[in-house]
C-alpha cells in the first residue's frame, strides 16, 4: 500500500503519475465526446463541374432520386432548390457520405468522419440533419473503428426523406420546370 510521498515506492509514483495523466486527459474539454475517437477534418475537395442535360434527361429525374443525385447538374439544382426552403442539409449530408465511402486512407476515413458527425450528426450540429435517435446511435457506435459503410443506415434514412419529402416538391418547382423545357 502505497504511503507518504518520501516512502512511496518507484512503482506507486508510476502508477500516480498515470492516473494523473489519465484523468487530465479526462478533465480536458473536448468540441465534442467524438474527440476521443476520431482526429481532426482535412481541407474540403472542390465539386465537379457540370454540364446541363437534355429535357429528356431531366425528365427521368422526377422518377429517381438517385438518377437526380447522380447528375452533376441535377445535384446542383436540387441543392438550389433545397437552398431556396432553407433544407440543404440533406443533400449536403448524402453528398458527404458518397465522398466519404469512396476514401481509402484509415486515417483520412477517420478525419471525414469526424467532420460529418461535427457537422451532421451531433446534437446542435450547424448542418444537424433529422435522424431517429437509434440511426443516430448506431452511427455514433460505427465511428468508434470508421469504416466505408460508418453512414449507411443514416445516409439511407436522409435518401428516403429526401425521396418521399423533397423531391416530390422539387419536380413540381420553377427550379426543375426549366429544365424540361
Amino acid at each position: 500500500m502505497c504511503k507518504g510521498l518520501a516512502a512511496l515506492p518507484h512503482t506507486c509514483l508510476e502508477r500516480a503519475k498515470e492516473i494523473k495523466t489519465k484523468l487530465g486527459t479526462l478533465l480536458q474539454k473536448p468540441e465534442s465526446t467524438i474527440d476521443f475517437i476520431i482526429p481532426y477534418p482535412e481541407k474540403p475537395e472542390k465539386p465537379p463541374k457540370a454540364q446541363k442535360p437534355s429535357p429528356e434527361e431531366a425528365l427521368q429525374w422526377r422518377d429517381s432520386l438517385e438518377k437526380l443525385l447522380q447528375n452533376p447538374y441535377g445535384l446542383s439544382s436540387f441543392r438550389s432548390f433545397l437552398r431556396s426552403e432553407f433544407s440543404e442539409e440533406n443533400a449536403e449530408f448524402w453528398v458527404a457520405c458518397e465522398d466519404y465511402k469512396k476514401t481509402k486512407s484509415p486515417v483520412k476515413m477517420a478525419e471525414k468522419a469526424k467532420k460529418i458527425y461535427e457537422e451532421f450528426i451531433q446534437t446542435e450540429a450547424p448542418k444537424e440533419v433529422n435522424i431517429d435517435h437509434f440511426t443516430k446511435a448506431v452511427t455514433m457506435k460505427n465511428l468508434v473503428e470508421p469504416s466505408p459503410t460508418s453512414f449507411d443506415m443514416a445516409q439511407k434514412r436522409i435518401f428516403a426523406l429526401m425521396e418521399k419529402d423533397s423531391l416530390p416538391r422539387f419536380v413540381r418547382s420553377e427550379f426543375y420546370h426549366e429544365l424540361i423545357k
